[in-house]
């Protein structure tokens, strides 16, 4: 039994969900998004509430609840509000400019890095923060991800792009290990 499957989505008066054959259509005042519901999964709107239940009882069905129950809350939410990851740039001369819909990041490289941003997401820079939101949870933080990337933080100065939230375990260089070794 899925503990995450079972409990039921409250709808919001703000929000209008609607069953058009296999997909959930979620409309809310910043966006409209759709969750696939596969073939085992039963979903049901009761009571402005979301009920999913199982159609047939196999490891598979299982899985899928609790997981399409997690997109379609996660889809509801998008549809009513922005999902925000926070980037945070460190480094000397490392910086980021938005250009239209695309992301400039200078972090060290001889040339420039042009990000060019999904649809549906919205970036802004502000200092050294770098703002990813959109109404696709996925999406966001998949971007996120893909901008970290670019200059995963290093942990012996402690330069590149990391989440605003994200510790970067520092290590001592060779001059302050040997001299404690010695």
């Amino acid at each position: 039994m899925s503990k995450i499957g079972k409990k039921p989505i409250v709808i919001p008066k703000e929000a209008k969900v609607e069953m058009l054959g296999g997909v959930l259509k979620f409309n809310g005042k910043n966006a409209e998004l759709k969750v696939k519901i596969p073939h085992n999964i039963k979903a049901e709107i009761k009571d402005d509430k979301l009920i999913f239940s199982l159609l047939e009882d196999t490891r598979q069905a299982r899985s899928n609840w609790g997981t399409v129950r997690a997109l379609s809350e996660n889809a509801l939410l998008g549809s009513m509000k922005d999902f925000i990851r926070e980037l945070k740039i460190e480094g000397v001369g490392y910086r980021a400019v938005l250009e239209g819909d695309k992301l400039i990041l200078n972090v060290g490289f001889s040339h420039q890095v042009r990000f060019p941003l999904p649809e549906g997401i919205k970036a802004s820079v502000e200092k050294n923060i770098i703002k990813i939101s959109g109404a696709d949870k996925f999406l966001v933080g998949e971007t996120a991800a893909r901008i970290r990337r670019v200059k995963k933080p290093e942990p012996y100065q402690g330069k590149g792009i990391m989440y605003t939230d994200e510790v970067v375990r520092r290590k001592a260089g060779k001059k302050v290990a040997g001299a404690s070794a010695a």
